[in-house]
This record gives C-alpha cells, sequence and structure tokens, in this order.
C-alpha cells in the first residue's frame, strides 16, 4: 500500500480538518481503538463500540501497535511497531489522514503516545538511536501536529506512555536498545536496564523505580493507572527463558516497585502483553497472546486473583464496571470475576492493545 495515498487526500483532507472539531459520538461512539489485521494481510485501525461492534475500520500503511485518542476531538494517532518511522493522524469522522508524523532523523518511534490533558500536545515515545537514549517527541495537535522540541524520558526504550491524573505522565522505559537496520533485533540484552519512570506535566523527571539488579531483564513494557490507585505494570522476560519470573508489577509514588506473584505465571509464557485496571477497581488484568492466558490481580494489595485460558488474548481496556479483552476472534467481557465471550470477530486478528476512548 503507498503511505503517502493510502487515505483521501486534496479537498477531503481539507473537509476532515474543520471536521476534526466533532467529537467521539460523530465517529459512530466508539468506545475503543485498536490496530488490527484482516487475511489478506492489510493492516487497520478499528473503532470498537463497548458492544464489541466495528464503529468504523480504518487503512493504516503498515502493521500498527498502538494508538493514541485525542480527548475532545474524533482524532487518533495509528502507530507504528518498533522500529517503525510513521504515525497517521486520523480524522475518524470523516476517515481521512489529518497528518502524516515521521520520526525526525536518528529516531524511531516505540507504538505508542499521549496527548495532554488539553490535547494541545501529543507525547510520542522514540529511541535515540545512535546515542542511544529514551526520548520523548513533543507535536503541537493545534498547529498540523508540527513537531515543537523532545524531552528525555529518563531511559532507554521507552514504550508505554501514560497520562495521569495530575497531568504529568507515567513513562515505561523497557530498557531494550533497537535500531532500524537491525528490525526488531534486542541488541543490549546483557546490559538492559528498565525502569519506570514520573514525568511532571511541564516534562522533568520527578521520580523513577526499578526492578533489583539481579533481575535487570525484566523489562517494563506496558502500563496503567487508575484516580487515586497505583500504576500497574505487564512485564517481558528477556532472560534465561527457563527461569520463572514476575511478570506483573505495581507501583505507589514514593515507595518501592512491587513485582506480583501469580501461581500461574508460566502460562503468560514469559510475555506480558497488556495491562488495565477493571472500572470498578477490583482488579487488573495481564494478557498474554503468546500464552493464551490472562492473569488477575488486586490493585490494592496485588494478591493474584485467578486466572483463564483466552486463546490470543491481547488487549485489555476497562470498560463499564469491568474489563474488555480482544481474543482469537471475538471480545469478551469480564465482570464480578466472570468473562463472556459476547462479540465473534473472526475477520479480525487484534494486536497487543486496546485503547479506551
Amino acid at each position: 500500500m503507498n503511505r503517502r495515498g493510502f487515505l483521501l487526500r486534496g479537498a477531503a483532507a481539507t473537509a476532515a480538518t474543520a471536521l476534526a472539531t466533532q467529537g467521539w459520538a460523530a465517529a459512530g461512539g466508539p468506545s475503543f481503538l485498536t490496530a488490527a489485521n484482516r487475511a489478506d494481510n492489510s493492516t487497520w485501525l478499528v473503532g470498537l463500540g463497548g458492544d464489541g461492534d466495528v464503529r468504523f475500520a480504518l487503512p493504516i500503511p503498515a502493521r500498527g501497535h498502538a494508538a493514541a485518542a485525542h480527548p475532545h476531538r474524533a482524532e487518533a494517532v495509528a502507530f507504528a511497531r518498533r522500529p517503525g518511522r510513521f504515525a497517521a493522524v486520523i480524522d475518524c469522522v470523516a476517515g481521512t489522514e489529518i497528518a502524516e508524523l515521521q520520526s525526525p532523523d536518528g529516531r524511531h518511534f516505540y507504538g505508542h503516545g499521549a496527548f495532554s490533558a488539553d490535547g494541545r500536545l501529543l507525547y510520542t515515545t522514540e529511541n535515540a538511536y545512535d546515542v542511544p537514549d529514551g526520548r520523548l517527541g513533543i507535536w503541537d495537535a493545534s498547529d498540523g501536529y508540527r513537531r515543537v522540541g523532545e524531552i528525555a524520558s529518563g531511559g532507554l526504550g521507552p514504550h508505554e506512555i501514560i497520562r495521569l491524573d495530575d497531568g504529568g505522565f507515567a513513562v515505561a522505559n523497557g530498557g531494550v536498545q533497537t535500531h532500524p537496520d537491525y528490525e526488531r533485533v534486542k541488541l543490549n540484552v546483557p546490559t538492559m536496564r528498565p525502569n519506570l519512570t514520573y514525568l511532571s506535566a511541564a516534562g522533568t523527571i520527578v521520580e523513577q523505580v526499578a526492578p533489583p539488579a539481579e533481575l535487570h531483564q525484566l523489562s517494563i513494557r506496558h502500563i496503567d493507572a487508575a484516580a487515586g490507585g497505583p500504576v500497574v505494570m505487564a512485564l517481558q522476560w528477556e532472560g534465561d527463558p527457563r527461569q520463572l519470573v514476575p511478570l506483573a508489577a505495581m507501583h505507589r509514588r514514593g515507595e518501592d516497585l512491587r513485582l506480583l506473584d501469580h501461581p500461574d505465571m508460566a502460562s503468560l509464557k514469559q510475555f506480558g502483553g497488556s495491562v488495565a485496571i477493571s472500572g470498578d477497581l477490583s482488579e487488573f488484568a495481564v494478557t498474554s497472546p503468546k500464552g493464551g492466558s490472562v492473569l488477575y490481580f488486586d490493585p490494592g494489595n496485588g494478591a493474584a486473583r485467578g486466572s483463564e485460558a483466552l486463546p490470543e488474548a491481547s488487549g485489555v481496556a476497562r470498560e463499564g464496571d469491568g474489563l474488555a479483552i480482544t481474543l482469537a476472534g471475538a471480545i469478551g467481557y469480564r465482570t464480578g470475576g466472570h468473562t463472556e465471550i459476547c462479540a465473534r470477530t473472526d475477520d479480525w486478528t487484534w494486536d497487543n492493545h486496546l485503547v479506551r476512548i
């Protein structure tokens, strides 16, 4: 697919700029965004309703990873997987491209981004791969997504970034160094040093925590938080595959990072794919598409709350009082400790993330 022409251009793009002031209801009222593939290997950004219905499906130029939803306008930014260098800003009402972001020379994206609370700025997780060091690119969403600068992420391999209730951000610095010349090869596994970094709304680092030194290959990749609660984490183990390690963690400001035990940890196959706290704050889930498994934890005390086998369990996000989970050919909804497969989606293969709008 021609990246420069994968969505409507010209007059339609001009119209999209005007339509972008409309809210998400004008785009069919989706509850979630996710990247997806079809059997013909075409790649898409999909808007899903809370009932699992596809509210829109818009083509993107290559396989996506996650998306960032504008807090006020029906706009979404679809990011390439690492070490991709494109991000497409899409008007989800008109189905047109508003802007195409290219990482600057010496940078690639890590598949995630987050808007400031007022929606004026977009922050993108990036790799300054020749340094190497993690960066957060800053783009002015009120001025055609013009790049206006960058700040340090606080570590190598910044993966997911989320906005916190105080207007600041949490960044999962996964610790993994990559380079576009080597595709997805992890170049520094013996020396990697992941961390969770908190930044103020102004972009200054205010706190950092990390796994213990003996688990320095435990990559912090995906994070979630709810009002008044901890940041919860899905982890990926890059060390000896025979070693069973915790793949979930939580952190409250001013405390140490807490790694969580679970009797079914081995079912994740060393890969925590996504994480989310339920709407009623009673549990959080860590999924594993590789293991076809979901583990549940109590976000108050970190205790294990059971598990279940769900094939290709991928994205997870809060929905109502519970959780929505994308899996092989379907979407599941979990409330009150029970998961029901409510929507069939056989035409789609989901990527890791389900982003709540």
